[in-house]
């Protein structure tokens, strides 16, 4: 008979979660309200199953550790504190438990919205300290008035069918979903532009990825409505702090409520504590008693259905198959999400028809469909709010009505195996990659242009006009910003007069990186990528 495996709580749970925990017999428990770090380091080699909250720090340093560590469970939807990678590389499985707060969270950007209209704690805390003021803060109805929602995952349409219910005209940005399934939810689509100019109230339902840090930025604050209020539960870093004092100083928001911030906790001295303007919560999103015990409930049947089953649910790193199928499939697996997370971050499609894959050589003898799933949750991830695996990325495809190709063939001219990616709408994009080797990932091909590129870390992607002097003053901008080049990988396309560069950079780059080389005489397209 197994050895039990050992269950460790580093952040606590519900006890309706820890309860059902008890009840399985292939495991033992251990549980903790707040684990110490350095006391999680000394034991994590001996736990197999170990379960955090957003407290606790899953990171590199940590996981080197943890050789005997089978799986790390997130109660929760983000996976901020976890080191995907890191982990993907040790072998753990990574899941989260993402239904739990749905509903919480869009309640409570629902409550900031109503808090900021009505002026509620300014006039709570004038009341407190003696006065009765209802002229200043006289505030407004939100019936008739437009809620943008900048995305429409499962919390933007809770949020959207609560709006509705008090009358709210509701309109979004989801570029990912379709005009038919937004209409079903009696919601208008828009570009981003347009949310931006008839939001009366925008609200923030998107990840944050390196595409939407700063997305709501001084330009975008420039072309929203005037007096529009701002409201963000997602992600801080999303919006531009600095950006959104300035706009609410110049009379473009009436004001903003925030309930996650670029740096957690704020600081004493942060700016956004002096403004009357603001109304602000530590993070509250997900805090809720009903919120804890259904993501305890939820925590503990995925770990019943491993450890009875041996089946993977709200697996953010590995498809649902058996352990002996991952360890052949892995490198391939890897190869095809980063492409699917490449052409995603590239092609920067404001409609998409189709997705299209196709694989060729020796992949084909694998299962192509885990391989299909891992090309769209690369595709998927870098664009959703919603926790994107193997089980839902169909699904949300559909739902966004995307349309997925798949064929394959057994020869392949110059690769022992290929896998090619391609996605429709207002434009086309292509992009291939193979193995070098057992299991080092190489983009071979983007779009016509042939090249040889590792697809990791912090990159740029670059397309010209061929002629002189476009990559030495490419080289000058990245030095003068303090970026240094790992490597640059060249491809040509004489007929045309056009190259491309895909860059390994050693660093994220800012808005005035991106803004100087887009600026290049001859430059034609820049997109950052991280992957």
């Amino acid at each position: 008979m197994a050895s039990p495996l050992k269950v460790v709580i580093a952040d606590g749970l519900a006890e309706e979660g820890i309860v059902a925990l008890k009840k399985l017999s292939q495991i033992t428990l251990e549980t903790h309200s707040a684990l110490d770090r350095a006391a999680l380091k000394e034991q994590i080699n001996n736990i197999d199953i170990l379960i955090v909250r957003s407290r606790t720090k899953i990171d590199k340093d940590l996981l080197q550790h943890a050789d005997q560590l089978k799986i790390v469970l997130r109660a929760g939807i983000g996976l901020d504190n976890v080191d995907v990678p890191a982990a993907t590389d040790k072998g753990i499985i990574v899941m989260n438990a993402p239904t739990g707060n749905i509903v919480t969270t869009a309640e409570h950007a629902l409550a900031l919205l109503f808090a900021v209209t009505r002026n509620i704690p300014q006039a709570d805390s004038s009341l407190r300290a003696g006065k009765w003021e209802k002229k200043l803060f006289q505030g407004n109805e939100l019936r008739g008035k437009t809620l943008g929602l900048l995305g429409l995952g499962n919390i933007g349409k809770v949020v959207a069918s609560r709006a509705q219910g008090i009358e709210m005209k509701v309109c979004a940005h989801d570029p990912y979903i379709s005009a038919e399934s937004a209409a079903k939810l009696n919601i208008e689509l828009k570009s981003f532009d347009e949310l931006l100019e008839i939001s009366d109230y925008l609200s923030i339902h998107v990840p944050l990825t390196s595409s939407t840090k700063h997305l709501i930025n001084e330009k975008a604050f420039k072309k929203m409505k005037k007096g529009a209020y701002l409201i963000n539960c997602a992600r801080g870093g999303i919006v531009d702090e600095k950006a959104m004092l300035d706009a609410l100083d110049e009379g473009i928001l009436s004001g903003a409520a925030l309930d996650v911030f670029e740096q957690e906790p704020l600081e004493a001295n942060s700016p956004l504590l002096k403004r009357n303007d603001l109304v602000m919560t530590p993070h509250l999103g997900a805090s809720t008693d009903e919120a804890q015990v259904q993501v305890g409930l939820e925590s503990a049947e995925q770990i019943a259905l491993y450890v009875k089953e041996g089946v993977l649910k709200n697996a953010v790193n590995v498809p649902s198959i058996s352990l002996d199928q991952l360890s052949v499939l892995k490198p391939h697996l890897f190869l095809a999400e980063r492409l699917g997370g490449f052409l995603a971050q590239v092609s920067q499609l404001k409609t998409i028809d189709k997705l299209r894959v196709h694989f060729s050589g020796s992949v084909t003898q694998y299962n192509r469909e885990v391989l299909t799933l891992s090309v769209l949750k690369g595709f998927l991830s870098p664009l959703l709010s919603t926790p994107v695996n193997f089980v839902n990325a169909r699904k949300l495809l559909k739902e966004r009505g995307i349309r997925v190709e798949e064929s394959f063939e057994a020869e392949c001219r110059d690769y022992n195996s290929l896998i090619e990616i391609s996605v429709e709408g207002d434009h086309k994009m292509k992009v291939a990659g193979t193995l070098f080797g057992k299991e080092e990932p190489r983009i071979v091909r983007i779009d016509h242009f042939n090249i040889d590129a590792i697809p990791e870390g912090h990159l740029l992607y670059t397309r010209n006009v061929d002629q002189p002097g476009v990559i030495g003053s490419l080289g000058t901008v990245l030095g003068g910003q303090s970026i240094n080049i790992a490597r640059m990988h060249l491809g040509r396309d004489p007929k045309k007069k056009e190259a491309i560069a895909l860059i390994n950079i050693d660093s994220e780059p800012s808005e005035k990186t991106l803004e100087l080389l887009k600026a290049i005489k001859g430059m034609l397209v820049v997109r950052p990528v991280y992957l």
